[in-house]
């Protein structure tokens, strides 16, 4: 994922992808529908405090007014939770099959759909502007905030500044934090409503605080460039604005699966034995948006299936455990049948599948390795 658009910290906003190495793992929002978790709330932190005291004549001398730094510091402070994350964050290995469970899962597909018809309107008229599809932007959205739903609640000044402080991105986190401040004292939103993810990914597209400076626009003509309101069109317009100033060509598909009516383009294969790709400079283009082959296949798919297309035809092979998707899927099912509840049945063996599986090895006397298998398969019947 390029740092110039936002930080390591998150991908399918739900989904969380994030974060994304090679095949992401999946982000999500800090809190979806509740009260922040106690890690998320302000601390006392002298250290925190002294540093700030340090940074605002920084500040100040980046042409940011004492005001601004007084209603923007009000009722801010340390994040714990932001460190731990920061520090925590687990290269998952997933593979692209797990990846696009999720990325284009049936209730992503179905909100997808939804979505697009609600606002077919302007994602048309944004097409026609920047000449990026709009089921792409639609499915940028659906991948970034579960197409608006999972925005993230973390106020963004004390984010940055809590991981400015903590060092270990502190020039990277200094810098989100000054362009925070420049947005609020431009007037597009108030430090208290600016809000968004743990790392200071905001609005329904998840933009940074500086590229949110570089590439949001006010679509909608009321003067500010809105990314956080419940109307998604200047987030939306944002998007396609970033992805047009970064190769995007217009009338070009993002590419298509092999031997499915798939573009001319670079050919890859990213889980071997699975599916293979025609990948073209679009594809490329919605890299610059997330650096991971998964994730720009994962919009590309989304689109797809958003404008009406089926799945993919070419299957992937089992996995290390021997086991399909529709393995997979039968285990959790039966798991949750017997009362070991996984947490859906969508084929992708995470931590609350793991957790399961352990529950039933446990009451059958059996090692709990949380591990799945063929045999644990028959012996579910």
């Amino acid at each position: 994922m390029q740092l110039s658009r936002r930080t390591f910290a998150m991908g399918l906003g739900a989904l969380t992808l994030s974060a994304c190495s090679g095949a992401p793992a999946m982000r999500s929002s800090a809190n979806i529908g509740g009260a922040l978790p106690a890690d998320l709330l302000p601390t006392p932190n002298a250290g925190y405090d002294a540093w700030v005291s340090s940074f605002r004549g920084r500040a100040v001398g980046q042409g940011i007014s004492q005001s601004t730094l007084n209603n923007a510091f009000r009722g801010t402070g340390y994040l714990p939770g932001c460190v731990k994350r920061d520090r925590n964050q687990t290269e998952f290995k997933r593979s692209l099959e797990d990846y696009l469970a999720i990325a284009a899962s049936d209730e992503r597909i179905s909100k997808g759909r939804a979505a697009f018809a609600r606002h077919r309107g302007t994602l048309q008229t944004l097409e026609g502007r920047y000449g990026v599809n709009a089921e792409i932007i639609c499915a940028i959205w659906g991948l970034e905030s579960f197409f608006g739903e999972r925005r993230g609640d973390v106020p963004v000044i004390s984010a940055t500044s809590t991981l400015a402080f903590d060092g270990r991105r502190g020039a990277f986190f200094e810098k989100q934090l000054i362009a925070a401040l420049r947005i609020v004292q431009n007037g597009d939103i108030s430090a208290s409503r600016m809000t968004g993810s743990w790392a200071g990914a905001m609005g329904h597209t998840q933009f940074i605080p500086t590229s949110y400076q570089a590439f949001a626009v006010d679509f909608t003509g009321d003067g500010r460039r809105d990314i956080w309101s419940e109307d998604p069109t200047d987030a939306l317009a944002s998007t396609a604005a970033y992805l047009q100033r970064n190769g995007w060509t217009r009338g070009v598909k993002w590419g298509g699966e092999v031997g499915n009516g798939a573009p001319q383009g670079s050919i890859i294969q990213p889980q071997p034995g699975g599916p293979r790709f025609a990948v073209t400079s679009n594809f490329r283009a919605i890299k610059r948006y997330n650096n991971s082959d998964a994730y720009a296949i994962g919009v590309g798919h989304l689109a797809d299936r958003i404008g009406g297309a089926g799945p993919l035809r070419s299957s992937f092979p089992p996995d290390a455990n021997g086991l399909t998707k529709d393995d997979r899927v039968a285990l959790q099912q039966r798991l949750t049948a017997r009362g070991f509840d996984t947490g859906g049945t969508d084929g992708v063996i995470g931590p609350n599948s793991e957790k399961a599986i352990s529950a039933y090895q446990a009451s059958k006397g059996l090692p709990a390795t949380g591990k799945p298998s063929q045999e644990l398969l028959r012996a579910l019947g």
